[in-house]
């Protein structure tokens, strides 16, 4: 029999495991999900072509993500895995973000990123990429990419260990948002003004 020490830690242990299982994506009880209503499917639901335009095309005048999630490409479904390709011309940066369901996995194919993120004691991590590496953001925490490159761009392919990692921008969900600009100014240890000059910025 256990004693309560060893009785507590088997619940701990237990409810861990229990909440880790459901952290991700569902698994599912078939080796693929079609969407509703489908034909059989064939290569062609397997198969996604929303990168050719990026791997062929001129470099956009501002950063860019071409996701292929489960949304952009059905077949992902119960597949527990996506990928992004992004695009930053000189100068460009990816803002400050999270993805609340999972991991991501940059790997950098051209140019050089400077990469950062910050853990829950509030920790910057950064590293400066060259073309080749890899760079991984744990899962939920806020990070960013920025090209500081004056003159050439930089491509990267991330992949994600959801369908649907979902991304949180925060000068979006912040300043773009409904929250009342006097609860902003407090919590940024501001005033009004200030707060809807950043908002201002963000729109224009």
């Amino acid at each position: 029999m256990y004693s309560g020490k060893k009785m507590i830690f088997v619940i701990v242990a237990t409810l861990a495991i229990a909440q880790t299982a459901l952290a991700g994506d569902p698994d599912i009880l078939t080796d693929f999900v079609l969407p509703p209503n489908s034909p059989p499917p064939d290569g062609d639901f397997f198969t996604y072509t929303g990168f050719r335009s990026v791997v062929n095309g001129s470099v956009p005048p501002t950063f860019k993500v071409v996701k292929a999630a489960v949304e952009q490409f059905p077949a992902l479904n119960g597949q527990s895995v996506s990928y992004a390709m992004l695009i930053y011309p000189a100068g460009a940066v990816n803002p400050v973000h999270t993805h609340p369901r999972s991991s991501e996995l940059l790997f950098l194919t051209r140019g050089t990123l400077q990469v950062g993120f910050v853990d829950t004691a509030n920790k910057l991590y950064t590293q400066t990429l060259q073309q080749g590496d890899l760079f991984v953001f744990p899962k939920g925490l806020v990070h960013f990419q920025y090209n500081a490159d004056p003159m050439l761009p930089a491509v990267a392919l991330s992949a994600f260990g959801s369908a649907n990692a979902g991304t949180v921008s925060l000068p979006n969900s912040l300043f773009n948002s409904t929250i009342d600009d006097g609860v902003l100014a407090l919590s940024f240890k501001t005033d009004v003004p200030t707060i809807q000059k950043i908002k201002a910025g963000l729109k224009g």
